[in-house]
């Protein structure tokens, strides 16, 4: 089995559309939408939800106003003056100020604050037309997404192994933070959405830098690689001075976006167009290499 993560140094570099793309090529496959918090390939997967989990978040607190004192302790103590005073009296606990470090419920001398873990996440086991797919969606302001990223991964890869399935396909966030982290541990390859813009190059250039610090093969495609045919080149020049193999140049085509809007990937929207072909040979490619990779550690370990 070979796990493969799809990933963009920014948004809106067509990773999602891709991932989806793809989706319509590949058998025995497990699909996994590691872009918990703005997570949207089910609007193109449709799926039919099997199982709902609640993914347990930060720690929130809330005072008892019943019990509260009105020391002010916890107010002073605070790092993020996220403790307030009412104007009718009282005391209360911002939600979205309060970063869950629980100092106020250690120092309330009247024991008065407690703290909860969020429920305000959940994540999903599906089915889909294109086989099982685990996704998940984090409520607005809500942290811990890279741990939440490595639930949805751990569930897809159990899923894979009790299906015996060839393939896990990851559509990752976009950028390098926490969740882009977890979405690069650990898996067998990487592929680089780049839209040809001077932002999308730069934040390609981070993003590669990160995931050649986990040691992982990196291959690229160069999206739309026609609304800036200058910066395609020089795209083209950085990936051949970093050894990133290009498995294709994508062409903008309006058809891209009708087929979202349709719910379909493009391969299903018009499978006869540039981009469908175009993605067929970024599957051959990304195939033949995985399949190589593949055989190569088997000698090795052999």
């Amino acid at each position: 089995m070979k796990e493969v993560t799809i990933l963009s140094g920014k948004g809106g570099a067509g990773k999602t559309s891709i991932t989806a793309a793809l989706a319509s090529l590949m058998s025995n496959t497990v699909f996994c939408d590691n872009d918990v918090d703005a997570a949207d390939l089910h609007l193109v997967f449709n799926p039919e939800v099997k199982e709902t989990h609640t993914f347990y978040g930060a720690w929130v607190a809330s005072i008892d106003e019943d019990q509260c004192t009105n020391c002010g302790i916890c107010k002073k103590d605070c790092h993020f003056d996220a403790i307030h005073y009412r104007e009718g009296g009282g005391m209360y606990i911002n939600p979205f100020q309060c970063e869950g470090c629980r100092l106020c419920e250690r120092v309330c001398p009247a024991r008065a604050i407690t703290s909860e873990q969020s429920t305000n996440n959940h994540w999903f086991v599906s089915e889909s037309r294109f086989g099982p797919f685990v996704h998940a969606k984090m409520g607005p302001g809500e942290e811990n997404s890279g741990k939440l990223v490595t639930q949805v991964r751990q569930k897809a890869q159990e899923i894979a192994k009790n299906n015996n399935a060839d393939f896990i396909l990851n559509d990752g966030p976009p950028g390098i933070g926490c969740s882009a982290i977890s979405s690069v541990t650990g898996t067998n390859a990487v592929l680089v959405v780049i839209e040809p813009t001077r932002s999308g190059l730069h934040d390609a250039e981070r993003l590669v830098e990160l995931v050649r610090a986990f040691e992982i093969p990196l291959f690229a495609v160069i999206n739309k690689c026609d609304i800036n045919e200058e910066m395609t080149v020089v795209i083209e020049k950085y990936l051949q001075e970093q050894d990133i193999p290009l498995l294709e140049k994508i062409p903008f085509d309006t058809r891209m976006v009708e087929s979202m809007i349709d719910r379909k990937t493009i391969v299903e929207y018009s499978e006869t167009s540039e981009i469908s072909r175009r993605m067929q040979s970024v599957w051959k490619k990304l195939n033949t290499e995985l399949s190589y990779s593949h055989s190569i550690g088997s000698e090795s370990s052999g």
